[in-house]
Order: structure tokens, then C-alpha cells, then sequence
């Protein structure tokens, strides 16, 4: 029996997910989890297998907290689910050490398989994927400026990319408008920009927002 633990912060999204892997006679959900401190404490309480992780929750993002997953546990299989298209942050989990990315649109037979894979020790990554890890590792230029961001200034960056204000920002992320602001800072620092507008601009030319 493969012992999973899902974790998302909407609940109706855990009770769907939970239902299409239930059916598998192989997989059981022991465990759920809505935000990055709830995960880590499961985690240490509860025997596991195999995480399927929301890379988008408030507070710790599940990039921060797949890092620090893997420092405790190097081999634990984690597998990102996302509602962001994998063109956008696929090659970026797997680097943090993600067996693999699927998007929340993927068919409920992808998300076993993954699991299945995942489990056994393999890597669970579409065509479309392994292609831009090709691309990625063959590249021998200097980095894009969006590639020196850290996860999170990452995350911030494309919500402000998206139009989100820092309120909003800090609302959806669990942190005070303060430490967004820091955040829309170093990103404008790092990007050698100087506004929204340049950075909405960049996205779109990136394919970073959809």
C-alpha cells in the first residue's frame, strides 16, 4: 500500500484529489494539510510514502517547503500539482528536487500513474517538460534575470506581473505588505527594472503569465 499525504489549502480541492486517488486499491491518503506549517507537523507525526504538494499556499510557499522537506529526507518523493502551466515553473521544481509536475488539469490517471512512479524512485515528467529540462541543462549563456530569483521573490514577481497589488499580494501569501514590498524590491533590483509595467512586460514576452 503506497501511505500519501496531499497537501493544498482548499479543501474542496484535498477532497477531490483525495477521491480520485482513493480509487486505486494500491494508494491510500493517510494524511491532508492547507498550508506549509500544517504540512511539516504531519509530516513528522504521520509514516508516509509518497507527498502530492500545491507548489501555490499561504505563508511558506511549497517550493520553501519542498526544500526543506528534502534537506530532512533527500529520497522522500514529492510531486508538485500546480494550476500553473508547466511551461512556467516545471523546470524550477524539479531543480528543487520534485519527482515530478503536474497541473491541476491533469487526468485523474496521470496523478496515479505519477504517484506509482514517484514511489518506485522514477521521475514522473511530461514531453513537453523533459524538453525544457533539455533545453535548460544544454544552455550555456548567461542566466534570464527571472532565473536569478529566489522561489519566492519568483512567486511575487509574477503576481505583481499579473496585476495583483502588494494588499492583495500579502492577503493571498499570509505576509504583511512590508514584506512583499521587500519583496517587489529585490525582484525590481534583480531584474535591473524599475516598475510594474517593465515587469508585466517581461512576463509576457517569457510566457511566465498566462
Amino acid at each position: 500500500m503506497i501511505r500519501v499525504i496531499i497537501a493544498d489549502d482548499h479543501p474542496v480541492v484535498r477532497q477531490g484529489l483525495k477521491q480520485v486517488v482513493n480509487q486505486d486499491p494500491q494508494i491510500n491518503v493517510v494524511g491532508e494539510a492547507g498550508d506549509g506549517v500544517e504540512l511539516l507537523e504531519l509530516t513528522r507525526a504521520v509514516p508516509f510514502d509518497v507527498l502530492v504538494l500545491d507548489i501555490t499556499m499561504p505563508g511558506r510557499s511549497g517550493l520553501e517547503v519542498l526544500k526543506e522537506l528534502r534537506r530532512d529526507r533527500p529520497s522522500l518523493p514529492v510531486l508538485v500539482l500546480s494550476m500553473h502551466p508547466e511551461d512556467q515553473y516545471a523546470v524550477r521544481v524539479l531543480k528543487a528536487g520534485a519527482a515530478g509536475y503536474l497541473t491541476k488539469e491533469s487526468a485523474p490517471d496521470q496523478l496515479i500513474s505519477a504517484i506509482k512512479k514517484a514511489y518506485e524512485g522514477g521521475k514522473y515528467i511530461s514531453p513537453g517538460t523533459a524538453e525544457r529540462l533539455a533545453l535548460y541543462i544544454e544552455a550555456d549563456g548567461p542566466e534570464e534575470p527571472h532565473q536569478l530569483l529566489s522561489d519566492r521573490e519568483f512567486q511575487v514577481m509574477r503576481a505583481l506581473a499579473q496585476g495583483k497589488s502588494v494588499t492583495q499580494l500579502a492577503e493571498e501569501l499570509g505576509l504583511s505588505a512590508k514584506t512583499v514590498s521587500t519583496y517587489r524590491t529585490r525582484v525590481l533590483e534583480k531584474m535591473g527594472m524599475s516598475s510594474n509595467s517593465e515587469l508585466i512586460r517581461y512576463a509576457v514576452r517569457h510566457g511566465l503569465i498566462s
